[in-house]
């Protein structure tokens, strides 16, 4: 499974061009916030992947993992081909899914998925989503918001275990 990944990771995106970034529309903020989530995941130690604020509240590797398994579904449902099965533990992916060294591999995996999936997508394809017609860009808009709120909850979980963001140091 982890081959599978790496291999699919290291597909070039569309011809090679330059990667956007803030202020440059879609991708670019999707981008921005991929980095910082991704920042943060290997800025964590290990050992605080398993915090959580209280009980019943996601860990930090929970996040993480729910980040991943939205980016698949959100694709799913924009019409794009599912690119890898997700690893199927008894308690999910999102529960399952708990070592450091993994979580960021996945969180890499999903990430590259959905810069594919939105530079190849017919974004204006009539998909269902949540039981309404919509064009495919609505449901990468909800992909795109989604990133930034768990980034934002993720730069909260970070500083609540003395995590500095690291662009912010």
């Amino acid at each position: 499974m982890r081959l599978a990944v790496l291999l699919l990771s290291t597909f070039p995106l569309a011809a090679q061009q330059p990667t956007p970034g803030i202020g440059q529309g879609w991708l670019g903020e999707f981008n921005h916030a991929a980095s910082q989530i991704l920042a943060l995941a290997e800025a964590t130690p290990e050992a605080k992947y398993s915090w959580r604020p209280a009980p019943g509240v996601r860990s930090t590797s929970e996040v993480f993992m729910h980040i991943v398994e939205t980016n698949f579904w959100l694709l799913g449902q924009a019409g794009a081909p599912q690119p890898l099965p997700m690893p199927a533990p008894k308690e999910g992916a999102e529960k399952g899914v708990t070592k450091k060294e993994d979580v960021i591999m996945w969180l890499k995996a999903s990430f590259d998925a959905v810069r594919k999936s939105y530079v190849a997508a017919d974004r204006q394809k009539k998909v269902k989503f949540f039981g309404k017609e919509t064009p495919a860009e609505n449901v990468f808009l909800r992909l795109l918001v989604h990133s930034h709120e768990h980034m934002g909850q993720s730069i909260a979980y970070a500083r609540m275990n003395g995590v500095k963001p690291p662009w912010s140091q």
